[in-house]
């Protein structure tokens, strides 16, 4: 795990991270070792949750073959879906379901992106703050990667077939539990550039 971060002159901030870590979409093809996932499900399950419920259960995908099957699962419900209607969520959200969309038809686009492993956060009786515990935790497990040299990426469109019950026979996921927050985590094959932010829109301050 020591050996997968950088070295630095001084150890990194928590606002270094929070400012830091990107959504990876590109990676080399070096699988983590077991220890190294491990920690970033240590550093999930410090997130705050409600009532100290803990809910969060975890599905770990390394197998190519496997990750091929559910991405190709999840293309093929996602192309099912109609697009938005033009101009809804605005210009720019058009073009990017759009442009995704055209992705979905390419047979060679993987949806996980090439990335040796995928984190899926699950639960069962999945109520509004159970979602919002797998969805801090997510958050966790994707600032520890960041912290540890690693990449990540959110893959909110694979929840539906990861819910499949194709997909849950082939992952053993028990019948009762729901996937909620597919996190795909590797070794980043290049430099994420940063996207820019909207400044903080504060509608009341009293």
């Amino acid at each position: 795990m020591a050996a997968v971060a950088k070295s630095m002159a001084r150890p990194l901030t928590a606002l270094d991270v929070i400012y830091g870590r990107r959504s990876v979409r590109s990676y080399a093809r070096k699988p983590l070792d077991a220890s190294t996932i491990r920690a970033l499900l240590d550093a999930a399950v410090q997130a705050p949750t409600a009532v100290l419920e803990q809910p969060w259960l975890f599905v770990v995908v390394e197998d190519p073959g496997v990750l091929a099957c559910v991405s190709d699962r999840a293309k093929a419900l996602l192309s099912q879906e109609p697009l938005p209607a033009p101009g809804a969520g605005g210009r720019q959200a058009t073009a990017v379901h759009g442009a995704f969309r055209k992705r979905l038809d390419d047979p060679a686009f993987n949806l996980f992106y090439e990335a040796s492993s995928l984190v899926v956060i699950c639960a069962r009786h999945p109520n509004a703050f159970v979602i919002a515990d797998c969805w801090l935790a997510a958050g966790n497990l994707m600032l520890a990667a960041a912290a540890l040299g690693l990449g990540s990426c959110c893959i909110g469109a694979a929840a539906r077939a990861l819910n499949s019950a194709e997909i849950k026979t082939l992952l053993r996921m028990p019948d009762d539990v729901h996937a909620i927050a597919p996190i795909v985590v590797g070794i980043p094959d290049g430099t994420a550039a940063p996207v820019p932010r909207r400044e903080p829109e504060i509608i009341s301050w009293r």
